[in-house]
């Protein structure tokens, strides 16, 4: 009986200490928890305070690699350097192709959306050009300068729909 006394007395300290070691356990790890919570929130806000510029000058320099592309400024811009329309088409192409390589680690600060419309519009743009250096009915520089301007005029140009595009997702992302 003395045992049994000694056991159910060690028992009455113990379940309560268990109990509320526990529960003082458990809210512990839930505070940890909660702070640590708080503290990646911090961290990712800072993050983005700091991304925001970067990605910022990202849409702005592929507004202006867009701009620089857009056929009719283009054209007005580089000047051919033969008569010949292929040699002017392959200019251009150049052009195009030195405007994208200088802005290529710009994808990195873009939506994966956003860079498909830039190579969408930076392609379309070599599709025109492309298009128009292979008919047979211009003969020379000035007469594609032509041909792609007045298209430029019945169209509107793939750059243009990118920016307008570029433009929304702004609105979207800030």
């Amino acid at each position: 009986m003395i045992i049994e006394d000694k056991l159910l007395e060690i028992a009455a300290y113990t379940l309560p200490a268990l109990i509320t070691g526990g529960v003082a356990f458990v809210m512990m790890q839930k505070f940890y928890n909660s702070e640590e919570s708080k503290r990646k929130f911090e961290l990712l806000r800072e993050n983005q305070k700091q991304a925001l510029p970067i990605r910022l000058q990202a849409y702005e320099r592929m507004v202006l690699f867009l701009e620089r592309i857009n056929p009719a400024q283009l054209l007005l811009r580089v000047a051919p350097i033969s008569p010949t329309k292929d040699d002017y088409a392959t200019l251009l192409i150049h052009h195009i192709q030195t405007e994208y390589e200088h802005n290529l680690t710009q994808q990195i600060y873009l939506t994966s959306e956003t860079w498909d419309i830039v190579l969408k519009a930076k392609n379309s743009t070599v599709q025109i050009i492309r298009k128009n250096a292979a008919r047979e009915d211009l003969t020379n520089a000035d007469k594609l300068r032509e041909a792609v301007m007045l298209e430029m005029t019945e169209t509107e140009a793939p750059s243009t729909i990118a920016i307008n595009f570029l433009k929304e997702e702004l609105k979207r992302v800030f």
